[in-house]
């Protein structure tokens, strides 16, 4: 194959080929993840015994081991196709790229760090081939810090109101999608690209299941609080005008508000005179102005932000090398 693959707004699925081809694939976005992926291989085969899948494991541009683990498994297992990132897009570019690789009649989304046991897969795929379109997962017990699961689920929460779509826990990774859908998702590769929810304006019949979560026993996790909050505020911005509306609707609140104490004060003021104590609320009242306009104008600055990066059209990914002992390299199709 050519060195590079590009993938960008309106990518077609690539080619797949039709020999050997999987019922199930499992992509599994890698980033310095060296110390979990042996047991990573050793968990998804035990899960899919007997099944017919391959696991590819993209590699988004990792500084640690994990590149010549990857191509171990690669040089070891079948089963296993390894896709190389020219350098570090994010988690939900590097699932996309692994969309585009993808062979499957039914694509599962994983987690290098075995949080979610990869012993759910079987469950994922049984609703798949119930029927449903696109199968989400809420994680029961979940094993992450306090500050964590706080900030995740006011992140859920406020999602899940703007967007008006009905999922209970957008970060869990481990998900079932059609090939329909996989490839449908591909057609809409965004800059701001959130896979849980454009599944969720794709589906026709999705559903929810409770999934276990485990202790991350290796490695760390690449989220913060903070890098959590920022991934929630791209979502809410990237699918909805809802945060926008909210402050324009502020706006005009406050307006009618600053009138009406405008008033007030100046029927005050002719009543009782002039008065030097209220000159404090007076600054109390500006500064909360000054900081509803800020926000107005970052929230502005986010919207103008994304129109600009889907009008340069760059890719979402790109791919720098596939390596598998039997994928048939694809061919770029822009």
């Amino acid at each position: 194959m050519s060195p590079y693959t590009a993938g960008a707004p309106g990518h077609r699925p690539l080619s797949r080929g039709s020999r050997d081809v999987p019922e199930i694939s499992v992509v599994v976005p890698v980033f310095n993840e060296e110390a979990t992926l042996h047991d990573l291989y050793d968990a998804v085969s035990g899960a899919l015994e007997g099944e017919s899948w391959e696991i590819v494991l993209v590699n988004d541009g990792s500084s640690d081991a994990s590149s010549e683990i990857l191509h171990e498994l690669a040089a070891a297992h079948p089963q296993v196709v390894v896709v190389e990132l020219a350098r570090n897009f994010g988690q939900h570019p590097a699932v996309l790229a692994g969309f585009s690789i993808a062979r499957g009649r039914y694509v599962i989304t994983l987690d290098a760090d075995l949080q979610n046991p990869p012993s759910e897969i079987p469950r994922i795929v049984a609703e798949l081939r119930d029927g449903h379109d696109v199968v989400g997962s809420i994680r029961e017990n979940r094993q992450d810090p306090w500050l964590r699961r706080q900030v995740s689920a006011m992140v859920n929460t406020v999602t899940a109101a703007s967007m008006g779509v009905g999922m209970s826990d957008y970060g869990c990774m481990l998900r079932g999608y059609s090939r329909d859908v996989a490839d449908e998702i591909i057609e809409l590769a965004e800059q701001s690209a959130f896979i849980p929810a454009l599944a969720m304006m794709i589906a026709r019949d999705p559903i929810e299941i409770p999934v276990a979560h485990e202790e991350r026993g290796r490695g760390a996790s690449k989220y913060s609080p903070l890098k959590l909050m920022r991934l929630g505020f791209d979502l809410i911005t990237g699918f909805s005008l809802l945060p926008i509306q909210l402050v324009s609707l502020t706006g005009v609140l406050i307006a009618i508000l600053g009138v009406g104490f405008a008033g007030f004060l100046m029927v005050r003021r002719l009543i009782v005179g002039p008065e030097s104590e209220g000159v404090f609320t007076l600054f109390a009242i500006l500064f909360a102005f000054v900081g509803v306009l800020l926000l107005a104008v970052g929230l502005v600055g986010e919207y103008v932000g994304r129109i600009y990066a889907e009008v340069r059209r760059r890719p979402v990914y790109r791919i720098r090398e596939v390596v598998s002992q039997s994928h048939t390299s694809p061919r770029e199709t822009l």
